[in-house]
Protein backbone atom coordinates (compact mmCIF):
# COMPACT_ATOMS: atom_id res chain seq x y z
CA UNK A 1 0.00 0.00 0.00
CA UNK A 2 1.18 3.18 -1.04
CA UNK A 3 2.55 5.30 2.38
CA UNK A 4 0.88 8.79 0.90
CA UNK A 5 -2.59 6.86 1.18
CA UNK A 6 -4.95 9.18 -0.52
CA UNK A 7 -2.96 11.30 -2.64
CA UNK A 8 -3.36 11.46 -6.53
CA UNK A 9 -0.73 9.91 -8.25
CA UNK A 10 0.77 11.13 -11.61
CA UNK A 11 -1.81 9.02 -13.82
CA UNK A 12 -4.71 11.22 -11.86
CA UNK A 13 -5.86 8.31 -9.67
CA UNK A 14 -5.88 7.41 -6.11
CA UNK A 15 -4.05 4.54 -4.74
CA UNK A 16 -7.40 2.40 -4.97
CA UNK A 17 -7.55 3.08 -8.25
CA UNK A 18 -9.92 5.84 -8.12
CA UNK A 19 -9.90 8.60 -10.42
CA UNK A 20 -8.84 11.78 -8.52
CA UNK A 21 -11.03 14.69 -8.01
CA UNK A 22 -10.31 18.01 -9.21
CA UNK A 23 -11.84 21.38 -8.32
CA UNK A 24 -14.18 21.93 -11.20
CA UNK A 25 -16.41 19.14 -10.99
CA UNK A 26 -19.73 19.78 -11.85
CA UNK A 27 -21.37 17.03 -9.93
CA UNK A 28 -24.51 18.40 -7.63
CA UNK A 29 -26.71 18.54 -10.46
CA UNK A 30 -31.12 18.61 -10.02
CA UNK A 31 -31.01 15.28 -10.34
CA UNK A 32 -28.77 14.19 -7.91
CA UNK A 33 -30.35 16.75 -5.38
CA UNK A 34 -33.56 15.02 -6.11
CA UNK A 35 -32.20 11.28 -5.70
CA UNK A 36 -31.30 12.70 -2.01
CA UNK A 37 -34.63 14.41 -1.51
CA UNK A 38 -35.96 10.85 -2.56
CA UNK A 39 -34.71 9.28 -0.30
CA UNK A 40 -34.81 11.02 2.55
CA UNK A 41 -38.77 11.46 2.14
CA UNK A 42 -39.51 7.57 1.03
CA UNK A 43 -37.31 6.98 4.18
CA UNK A 44 -38.91 9.22 6.29
CA UNK A 45 -42.44 7.85 5.12
CA UNK A 46 -41.88 4.18 5.85
CA UNK A 47 -39.66 4.80 9.00
CA UNK A 48 -43.02 6.82 10.27
CA UNK A 49 -45.05 3.46 9.93
CA UNK A 50 -42.10 1.39 11.02
CA UNK A 51 -41.89 3.62 14.59
CA UNK A 52 -45.46 2.38 14.80
CA UNK A 53 -46.02 -0.95 13.65
CA UNK A 54 -44.94 -2.67 17.26
CA UNK A 55 -47.72 -0.79 18.74
CA UNK A 56 -50.31 -1.09 15.84
CA UNK A 57 -49.87 -4.66 16.08
CA UNK A 58 -49.78 -5.74 19.61
CA UNK A 59 -52.46 -2.65 20.79
CA UNK A 60 -55.15 -2.62 17.67
CA UNK A 61 -54.76 -5.45 16.37
CA UNK A 62 -53.67 -7.57 19.41
CA UNK A 63 -50.77 -9.80 17.96
CA UNK A 64 -47.92 -10.72 19.63
CA UNK A 65 -44.03 -10.18 19.00
CA UNK A 66 -43.77 -13.54 17.31
CA UNK A 67 -45.70 -11.63 14.59
CA UNK A 68 -43.94 -8.79 14.39
CA UNK A 69 -40.87 -10.73 14.11
CA UNK A 70 -41.66 -13.39 11.35
CA UNK A 71 -43.22 -10.37 9.67
CA UNK A 72 -39.61 -8.13 9.87
CA UNK A 73 -37.83 -10.87 9.50
CA UNK A 74 -39.39 -12.01 6.09
CA UNK A 75 -39.75 -8.46 4.81
CA UNK A 76 -35.86 -7.71 5.20
CA UNK A 77 -35.19 -10.94 3.79
CA UNK A 78 -37.54 -10.00 0.68
CA UNK A 79 -35.90 -7.01 0.14
CA UNK A 80 -32.64 -8.80 -0.71
CA UNK A 81 -34.01 -11.33 -2.85
CA UNK A 82 -35.78 -8.79 -5.06
CA UNK A 83 -32.53 -6.51 -5.10
CA UNK A 84 -31.39 -9.22 -6.62
CA UNK A 85 -34.33 -9.39 -9.31
CA UNK A 86 -34.05 -5.78 -9.45
CA UNK A 87 -30.03 -5.77 -10.56
CA UNK A 88 -30.42 -7.08 -14.33
CA UNK A 89 -33.81 -5.23 -15.04
CA UNK A 90 -31.71 -1.84 -14.52
CA UNK A 91 -29.26 -2.83 -17.05
CA UNK A 92 -31.61 -0.77 -19.67
CA UNK A 93 -31.35 2.56 -19.14
CA UNK A 94 -34.16 3.91 -20.36
CA UNK A 95 -36.17 0.97 -17.94
CA UNK A 96 -34.41 2.45 -15.06
CA UNK A 97 -36.76 5.11 -14.16
CA UNK A 98 -39.50 3.61 -14.80
CA UNK A 99 -38.74 0.90 -12.06
CA UNK A 100 -37.12 3.65 -9.80
CA UNK A 101 -40.37 6.13 -9.72
CA UNK A 102 -43.22 2.57 -9.82
CA UNK A 103 -41.08 1.30 -7.38
CA UNK A 104 -41.01 4.62 -5.13
CA UNK A 105 -44.85 4.40 -5.58
CA UNK A 106 -45.83 0.91 -4.68
CA UNK A 107 -43.25 1.44 -1.75
CA UNK A 108 -45.84 4.13 -0.44
CA UNK A 109 -48.92 3.06 -1.43
CA UNK A 110 -48.36 -0.42 0.49
CA UNK A 111 -47.30 1.13 3.25
CA UNK A 112 -49.66 3.88 4.39
CA UNK A 113 -52.56 1.01 3.75
CA UNK A 114 -51.49 -0.60 6.18
CA UNK A 115 -53.07 1.73 8.58
CA UNK A 116 -56.07 0.52 6.91
CA UNK A 117 -55.34 -3.20 7.89
CA UNK A 118 -57.59 -5.11 10.07
CA UNK A 119 -56.06 -7.83 10.26
CA UNK A 120 -52.30 -9.37 11.29
CA UNK A 121 -52.40 -11.33 7.79
CA UNK A 122 -53.32 -8.16 5.69
CA UNK A 123 -50.33 -5.96 7.64
CA UNK A 124 -48.01 -9.17 6.50
CA UNK A 125 -49.12 -8.95 2.84
CA UNK A 126 -48.90 -4.94 2.66
CA UNK A 127 -45.59 -4.85 4.26
CA UNK A 128 -44.06 -8.01 1.85
CA UNK A 129 -45.09 -5.85 -1.24
CA UNK A 130 -43.69 -2.76 0.06
CA UNK A 131 -40.33 -4.06 1.05
CA UNK A 132 -40.30 -6.10 -2.64
CA UNK A 133 -40.91 -3.03 -4.59
CA UNK A 134 -38.16 -1.09 -2.37
CA UNK A 135 -35.61 -3.61 -3.08
CA UNK A 136 -36.73 -3.87 -6.97
CA UNK A 137 -36.31 -0.09 -7.55
CA UNK A 138 -32.50 0.37 -6.03
CA UNK A 139 -30.48 -1.31 -8.50
CA UNK A 140 -32.38 1.61 -10.84
CA UNK A 141 -31.63 3.88 -8.64
CA UNK A 142 -28.22 3.74 -7.83
CA UNK A 143 -26.97 2.79 -11.40
CA UNK A 144 -29.13 5.91 -12.49
CA UNK A 145 -27.63 7.70 -9.54
CA UNK A 146 -23.95 7.36 -10.68
CA UNK A 147 -25.04 7.78 -14.82
CA UNK A 148 -25.47 11.64 -13.40
CA UNK A 149 -21.89 12.39 -11.98
CA UNK A 150 -18.35 12.00 -13.59
CA UNK A 151 -16.51 9.04 -12.13
CA UNK A 152 -14.24 11.14 -9.69
CA UNK A 153 -17.59 12.27 -8.03
CA UNK A 154 -19.20 9.04 -7.57
CA UNK A 155 -18.57 8.98 -3.64
CA UNK A 156 -20.44 12.58 -3.10
CA UNK A 157 -23.10 11.41 -5.40
CA UNK A 158 -23.41 8.37 -3.01
CA UNK A 159 -22.98 10.06 0.03
CA UNK A 160 -25.32 12.20 -0.89
CA UNK A 161 -28.14 9.35 -1.39
CA UNK A 162 -26.86 7.95 2.04
CA UNK A 163 -27.50 10.77 3.48
CA UNK A 164 -30.79 11.69 2.70
CA UNK A 165 -31.61 8.08 3.34
CA UNK A 166 -30.25 8.55 6.83
CA UNK A 167 -31.69 11.73 7.39
CA UNK A 168 -35.15 10.60 6.52
CA UNK A 169 -35.01 7.59 8.99
CA UNK A 170 -34.06 10.44 11.54
CA UNK A 171 -37.10 12.57 10.60
CA UNK A 172 -39.77 9.36 9.95
CA UNK A 173 -40.04 8.68 14.10
CA UNK A 174 -40.30 12.23 15.23
CA UNK A 175 -43.36 12.62 12.99
CA UNK A 176 -45.17 9.42 14.15
CA UNK A 177 -44.18 11.13 17.83
CA UNK A 178 -46.34 13.87 17.02
CA UNK A 179 -48.79 13.17 14.75
CA UNK A 180 -49.78 9.72 17.08
CA UNK A 181 -50.58 11.59 20.01
CA UNK A 182 -53.17 13.88 17.50
CA UNK A 183 -54.64 11.60 15.17
CA UNK A 184 -54.17 8.19 16.47
CA UNK A 185 -51.89 5.45 15.10
CA UNK A 186 -54.30 4.47 12.23
CA UNK A 187 -54.31 7.83 10.59
CA UNK A 188 -50.46 8.63 11.37
CA UNK A 189 -49.80 5.40 9.29
CA UNK A 190 -51.85 6.51 6.25
CA UNK A 191 -50.31 10.37 6.35
CA UNK A 192 -46.88 8.60 5.48
CA UNK A 193 -48.58 8.75 1.98
CA UNK A 194 -47.77 12.61 1.97
CA UNK A 195 -43.46 12.17 2.10
CA UNK A 196 -43.89 9.19 -0.03
CA UNK A 197 -45.43 11.38 -3.00
CA UNK A 198 -42.70 13.97 -2.37
CA UNK A 199 -39.94 10.81 -2.93
CA UNK A 200 -42.09 9.82 -6.36
CA UNK A 201 -42.00 12.84 -7.88
CA UNK A 202 -38.62 13.95 -6.89
CA UNK A 203 -37.06 10.46 -8.26
CA UNK A 204 -39.00 11.44 -11.74
CA UNK A 205 -37.10 14.85 -11.83
CA UNK A 206 -34.08 12.54 -11.57
CA UNK A 207 -35.46 10.42 -14.53
CA UNK A 208 -35.82 13.09 -16.57
CA UNK A 209 -32.37 14.24 -16.32
CA UNK A 210 -30.45 10.26 -16.75
CA UNK A 211 -32.81 10.53 -20.39
CA UNK A 212 -31.67 13.14 -21.33
CA UNK A 213 -27.87 12.10 -20.19
CA UNK A 214 -27.92 9.17 -22.65
CA UNK A 215 -25.42 9.16 -25.61
CA UNK A 216 -26.79 6.26 -27.31
CA UNK A 217 -30.84 6.78 -27.45
CA UNK A 218 -31.43 3.70 -29.21
CA UNK A 219 -29.32 1.82 -26.92
CA UNK A 220 -30.90 -1.39 -25.32
CA UNK A 221 -29.34 -3.50 -22.70
CA UNK A 222 -30.39 -7.53 -22.83
CA UNK A 223 -32.09 -8.73 -19.67
CA UNK A 224 -29.33 -11.24 -17.98
CA UNK A 225 -27.44 -12.06 -14.79
CA UNK A 226 -23.92 -13.55 -15.48
CA UNK A 227 -21.82 -13.86 -11.77
CA UNK A 228 -19.27 -15.03 -14.27
CA UNK A 229 -19.18 -11.43 -15.74
CA UNK A 230 -19.28 -9.74 -12.31
CA UNK A 231 -16.27 -12.05 -10.88
CA UNK A 232 -14.22 -10.98 -14.00
CA UNK A 233 -14.76 -7.29 -13.62
CA UNK A 234 -13.42 -7.94 -9.42
CA UNK A 235 -16.63 -7.92 -8.00
CA UNK A 236 -15.76 -10.81 -5.77
CA UNK A 237 -13.13 -9.98 -4.61
CA UNK A 238 -14.91 -6.66 -3.29
CA UNK A 239 -17.32 -8.76 -1.86
CA UNK A 240 -15.50 -10.64 0.43
CA UNK A 241 -15.02 -7.44 2.94
CA UNK A 242 -18.30 -6.16 2.92
CA UNK A 243 -19.74 -9.73 3.63
CA UNK A 244 -17.76 -9.78 6.71
CA UNK A 245 -18.84 -6.17 7.54
CA UNK A 246 -22.28 -7.24 6.77
CA UNK A 247 -22.31 -10.23 9.22
CA UNK A 248 -21.07 -7.90 12.27
CA UNK A 249 -24.07 -5.26 11.41
CA UNK A 250 -26.14 -6.27 13.63
CA UNK A 251 -30.09 -4.49 13.56
CA UNK A 252 -30.04 -1.20 15.41
CA UNK A 253 -33.00 -2.52 17.66
CA UNK A 254 -29.94 -4.36 19.20
CA UNK A 255 -27.98 -1.27 20.15
CA UNK A 256 -31.88 -0.09 21.41
CA UNK A 257 -32.17 -2.66 23.90
CA UNK A 258 -28.65 -2.59 25.42
CA UNK A 259 -29.25 1.27 25.87
CA UNK A 260 -32.43 0.15 27.69
CA UNK A 261 -31.53 -2.15 29.71
CA UNK A 262 -28.03 -0.53 30.42
CA UNK A 263 -29.93 2.49 31.70
CA UNK A 264 -32.81 1.30 33.37
CA UNK A 265 -29.96 -0.48 35.28
CA UNK A 266 -28.42 2.77 36.07
CA UNK A 267 -31.28 3.38 38.77
CA UNK A 268 -33.83 4.77 35.78
CA UNK A 269 -37.53 3.65 35.25
CA UNK A 270 -38.19 1.93 32.71
CA UNK A 271 -40.16 4.61 30.68
CA UNK A 272 -37.25 6.85 31.56
CA UNK A 273 -34.90 4.39 30.25
CA UNK A 274 -36.56 4.02 26.49
CA UNK A 275 -36.83 7.85 25.91
CA UNK A 276 -32.85 8.08 26.55
CA UNK A 277 -32.44 5.17 24.05
CA UNK A 278 -34.88 6.28 21.37
CA UNK A 279 -32.96 9.37 21.94
CA UNK A 280 -29.67 8.20 21.21
CA UNK A 281 -30.99 5.88 18.19
CA UNK A 282 -32.08 9.61 16.59
CA UNK A 283 -28.69 10.70 17.81
CA UNK A 284 -27.00 7.47 15.61
CA UNK A 285 -29.26 8.61 12.67
CA UNK A 286 -28.25 12.22 12.73
CA UNK A 287 -24.32 11.12 12.38
CA UNK A 288 -25.02 8.45 10.06
CA UNK A 289 -26.31 11.28 7.84
CA UNK A 290 -23.56 13.54 8.60
CA UNK A 291 -21.23 11.39 8.23
CA UNK A 292 -22.14 10.09 4.29
CA UNK A 293 -21.80 13.55 3.06
CA UNK A 294 -18.11 13.84 4.30
CA UNK A 295 -17.86 10.11 3.74
CA UNK A 296 -18.37 10.70 -0.08
CA UNK A 297 -15.54 13.75 -0.05
CA UNK A 298 -13.56 11.29 1.48
CA UNK A 299 -14.14 8.73 -0.80
CA UNK A 300 -13.29 10.56 -3.94
CA UNK A 301 -10.15 11.70 -2.50
CA UNK A 302 -8.78 8.61 -0.41
CA UNK A 303 -10.90 5.45 -2.27
CA UNK A 304 -13.47 3.70 -1.21
CA UNK A 305 -11.38 1.07 0.47
CA UNK A 306 -9.61 3.61 3.23
CA UNK A 307 -13.34 5.01 3.80
CA UNK A 308 -14.69 1.47 4.11
CA UNK A 309 -11.80 0.84 6.74
CA UNK A 310 -12.39 3.54 8.85
CA UNK A 311 -16.10 3.06 8.75
CA UNK A 312 -15.18 -0.70 10.05
CA UNK A 313 -12.81 0.20 12.81
CA UNK A 314 -15.73 2.70 14.26
CA UNK A 315 -17.92 -0.07 14.56
CA UNK A 316 -15.17 -1.39 16.49
CA UNK A 317 -14.67 0.69 18.89
CA UNK A 318 -18.69 1.51 18.96
CA UNK A 319 -19.05 -2.30 19.88
CA UNK A 320 -16.40 -2.88 22.95
CA UNK A 321 -18.44 0.24 24.05
CA UNK A 322 -21.92 -1.61 24.40
CA UNK A 323 -19.97 -5.04 25.41
CA UNK A 324 -18.89 -3.20 28.62
CA UNK A 325 -21.52 -2.88 31.24
CA UNK A 326 -22.41 0.60 31.95
CA UNK A 327 -25.20 2.85 33.22
CA UNK A 328 -23.77 6.25 32.12
CA UNK A 329 -25.28 7.47 28.81
CA UNK A 330 -22.17 9.16 27.85
CA UNK A 331 -20.50 5.95 27.30
CA UNK A 332 -23.86 4.55 25.18
CA UNK A 333 -24.34 8.01 23.18
CA UNK A 334 -20.64 7.31 22.27
CA UNK A 335 -20.76 4.32 21.37
CA UNK A 336 -24.28 5.15 19.10
CA UNK A 337 -22.39 8.20 17.30
CA UNK A 338 -19.42 5.73 16.31
CA UNK A 339 -22.03 2.88 14.96
CA UNK A 340 -23.84 6.17 12.97
CA UNK A 341 -20.30 7.15 11.62
CA UNK A 342 -19.69 3.53 10.73
CA UNK A 343 -22.75 2.99 8.72
CA UNK A 344 -22.35 6.56 7.24
CA UNK A 345 -18.81 5.69 5.68
CA UNK A 346 -19.60 1.66 4.71
CA UNK A 347 -22.26 2.47 3.25
CA UNK A 348 -21.15 4.88 1.03
CA UNK A 349 -17.70 3.13 -0.29
CA UNK A 350 -19.51 -0.06 -1.15
CA UNK A 351 -22.19 2.03 -3.18
CA UNK A 352 -19.12 3.88 -4.47
CA UNK A 353 -16.69 0.34 -5.04
CA UNK A 354 -19.20 -0.88 -7.33
CA UNK A 355 -19.99 2.01 -9.61
CA UNK A 356 -16.08 1.93 -9.61
CA UNK A 357 -15.75 -1.52 -10.45
CA UNK A 358 -18.14 -2.02 -12.93
CA UNK A 359 -18.76 -0.76 -15.97
CA UNK A 360 -22.62 0.47 -16.53
CA UNK A 361 -23.79 -2.33 -18.24
CA UNK A 362 -23.13 -4.41 -14.88
CA UNK A 363 -23.67 -2.42 -12.75
CA UNK A 364 -27.32 -3.09 -11.63
CA UNK A 365 -26.44 -6.36 -11.03
CA UNK A 366 -23.43 -5.35 -9.21
CA UNK A 367 -25.86 -3.49 -7.02
CA UNK A 368 -28.43 -6.10 -6.85
CA UNK A 369 -25.61 -8.62 -5.64
CA UNK A 370 -24.75 -5.61 -3.23
CA UNK A 371 -27.73 -5.30 -1.63
CA UNK A 372 -28.36 -9.13 -1.46
CA UNK A 373 -24.95 -9.62 0.49
CA UNK A 374 -26.31 -6.73 2.64
CA UNK A 375 -29.38 -7.96 3.52
CA UNK A 376 -28.41 -11.55 4.11
CA UNK A 377 -25.47 -10.58 6.44
CA UNK A 378 -27.80 -8.60 8.63
CA UNK A 379 -29.99 -11.08 8.74
CA UNK A 380 -27.37 -13.27 10.04
CA UNK A 381 -26.22 -10.70 12.39
CA UNK A 382 -28.93 -10.20 14.20
CA UNK A 383 -29.62 -14.07 14.35
CA UNK A 384 -26.57 -14.93 15.82
CA UNK A 385 -25.94 -11.93 18.30
CA UNK A 386 -29.42 -12.37 19.56
CA UNK A 387 -28.43 -16.07 20.54
CA UNK A 388 -25.32 -15.06 21.71
CA UNK A 389 -26.94 -12.53 23.45
CA UNK A 390 -29.69 -15.12 25.36
CA UNK A 391 -27.47 -17.94 25.78
CA UNK A 392 -24.37 -16.13 27.22
CA UNK A 393 -24.19 -12.59 27.50
CA UNK A 394 -24.81 -8.92 25.34
CA UNK A 395 -20.85 -8.46 26.16
CA UNK A 396 -20.09 -11.64 23.98
CA UNK A 397 -22.60 -10.86 21.34
CA UNK A 398 -21.01 -7.46 20.63
CA UNK A 399 -17.30 -8.99 21.11
CA UNK A 400 -18.73 -11.27 18.23
CA UNK A 401 -20.06 -8.73 16.09
CA UNK A 402 -16.63 -6.59 16.50
CA UNK A 403 -14.91 -10.14 15.46
CA UNK A 404 -16.57 -9.27 12.14
CA UNK A 405 -15.54 -5.85 12.09
CA UNK A 406 -11.89 -6.24 12.55
CA UNK A 407 -12.07 -9.02 9.62
CA UNK A 408 -13.68 -6.22 7.37
CA UNK A 409 -11.18 -3.59 8.16
CA UNK A 410 -8.22 -6.19 7.11
CA UNK A 411 -9.58 -7.70 4.00
CA UNK A 412 -10.26 -3.97 2.89
CA UNK A 413 -6.23 -3.53 2.05
CA UNK A 414 -6.47 -6.25 -0.71
CA UNK A 415 -9.06 -4.71 -2.50
CA UNK A 416 -7.91 -3.09 -5.61
CA UNK A 417 -10.28 -1.10 -7.76
CA UNK A 418 -10.08 -2.17 -11.98
CA UNK A 419 -13.03 -0.43 -13.41
CA UNK A 420 -12.05 3.27 -12.45
CA UNK A 421 -15.08 4.58 -12.93
CA UNK A 422 -15.66 2.96 -16.68
CA UNK A 423 -18.54 4.07 -18.63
Amino acid sequence: MSERLGRADASGTTPDGAPAATPGDRWLTPGVVSIGIASLASDASHEQVTSLLPAFLTATLHAGPAALGAIEGASDALVGLSKLVGGPLAAEPRRRARLASGGYLLTTVATAAIGLATAVWQVAILRAVAWAARGVRSPSRDTMLVSLVPPRAYGRASGVERAGDNLGALIGPLVASALVAVIGVRHAMMVSVLPGLVAVASIGIAGREARRRLTEPGATARLSFSLRELRAAGMGRALVPIACFELGNVATTLLILRASTELEAGNRSATTATSLAILLYALHNAVAATTALAGGSLTDRLGPRTTFTAGAAAYVVAYVLFAVPTGGWVILAAGFALAGAGIGLAETAESTLVAQTLPDRLRGNGYGLLGLVQAMGDLGASLVAGLLWSALSPSVAFGYAAAWMVAASALAGRVSVHGRGRR
